[in-house]
């Protein structure tokens, strides 16, 4: 195994394990304070050794690919949520997992959708479902009211459909300011009551009220009436989450490890093997309180420089310092490893198929991500 940073190939990604340790803790004892489940959504790290420190080792967790849902369930986890609104397309691959033995939630919003979910159905399982709600006009779900009345009369009275409860997204909470967090989250708490409300008026059974995102969960000042929360990119946190005030710098996990390709001293910058199929091109950080390019440059150890990655091509990033003065090039020499923390890590971890993992500073091995749909 290889055991020091120079001898891996870039760019490549890192993983600090006792960062991660850390914010999940954080999670963990917030969803113990406000005394609600927490289903950890995995989209984020897509790995199997993650996922059993978020679940336990069988759930409950969140996944946003049927994909995740297949490698998750072959490896013991039995309680999952897939939380993207279910096509007919998909139909058979659910009820697969279904008959294997997973509890697999779908999402509904309309009664189209469940037309051709209905329609689709191959197996005698009835597809266990949620309502998804819009309640900040951020994202899919069906307002409260006579439409979410309607799907959910339409679901309860259908014999190949077992309506369980109702999910929102917080999904504003990542464009006002903290203060606003908590004010939004008992916004969405309170929805979600109501829809459970509806749901047992309607003579349904509401066992699951499930309530994300992670600044939402963190802001939140109860969440009485609500059984689960979801959030996901707590685990590895990045530079917009560090913008927004949900996490500071130094609870970013995640980084992307490069080479120093090329030195510019005219131009004031040098190249990098990391560029936008590296990095991503993400560029969720424009336009904050602190725009952070295409991502922060740290030293190969982690220690943070006043350097950015001001531009990307496909497979160069050119950096800059952020303040515009001559690079000490002395401190970045070609051959020399740089480190870059990311806009975006959901993102920027798509491009890879593993993890090297670091604890103490220190290599101490890989875990595979598992990518795709």
């Amino acid at each position: 195994m290889t055991t020091q940073l120079r001898d891996l190939q870039t760019p490549c990604l890192l993983l600090d394990l006792d960062i991660m340790a850390r914010n999940i803790a954080r999670v963990q004892t917030a969803a113990q304070r406000l005394g609600v489940g927490l289903r950890p959504h995995v989209k984020t790290p897509k790995a199997i050794e993650i996922g059993k420190e978020l679940g336990g080792g069988i759930g409950p967790i969140t996944v946003s690919t049927l994909s995740e849902a297949d490698v998750f369930a072959s490896a013991g986890f039995n309680d999952i949520l897939y939380a993207t609104l279910l096509s007919a397309s998909k139909v058979s691959r659910v009820e697969a997992l279904l008959a294997g033995g997973c509890r697999l939630l779908s999402l509904v919003d309309s009664p189209v959708a469940v037309a051709q979910l209905a329609a689709a159905r191959r197996g005698a399982r009835p597809l266990p479902v949620l309502i998804e709600i819009d309640v900040d006009g951020h994202r899919a779900g069906v307002r409260l009211g006579d439409a979410f009345d309607a799907l959910a009369a339409l679901l309860i009275a259908d014999s190949g459909f077992t309506l369980l409860g109702a999910m929102s997204y917080a999904g504003a909470s990542y464009d006002i300011e903290p203060d606003a967090r908590a004010v939004l989250a008992e916004r969405h708490r309170r929805a979600l009551v109501a829809a459970g409300q509806r749901i047992a008026a309607l003579g349904g059974q509401p066992e699951i009220l499930s309530f994300g995102s992670t600044p939402a969960l963190m802001a939140a000042a109860t969440l009485e009436g609500v059984t689960e929360v979801r959030g996901g990119i707590f685990v590895f946190q990045d530079l917009f989450q560090a913008g927004i005030g949900a996490c500071t710098l130094d609870d970013i996990a995640l980084s992307v490890l490069s080479t120093v390709v090329g030195h510019q001293p005219d131009s004031k910058r040098l190249w990098i093997d990391a560029g936008g199929m590296a990095l991503s091109k993400d560029r969720s950080t424009a336009g904050r309180s602190f725009d952070a390019r295409y991502g922060l440059v740290t030293a190969a150890d982690g220690r943070r420089l006043p350097l950015w990655v001001a531009d990307v091509h496909q497979e160069l990033g050119l950096v800059e310092s952020i303040d515009g003065t001559p690079i000490d090039f002395g401190s970045a020499p070609i051959g020399g490893q740089l480190r870059i923390l990311p806009n975006h890590s959901d993102m920027t971890a798509a491009a890879y198929d593993r993890y090297h993992l670091l604890r103490g500073g220190q290599l101490v091995g890989t875990w595979a991500r598992h990518n795709g749909w």
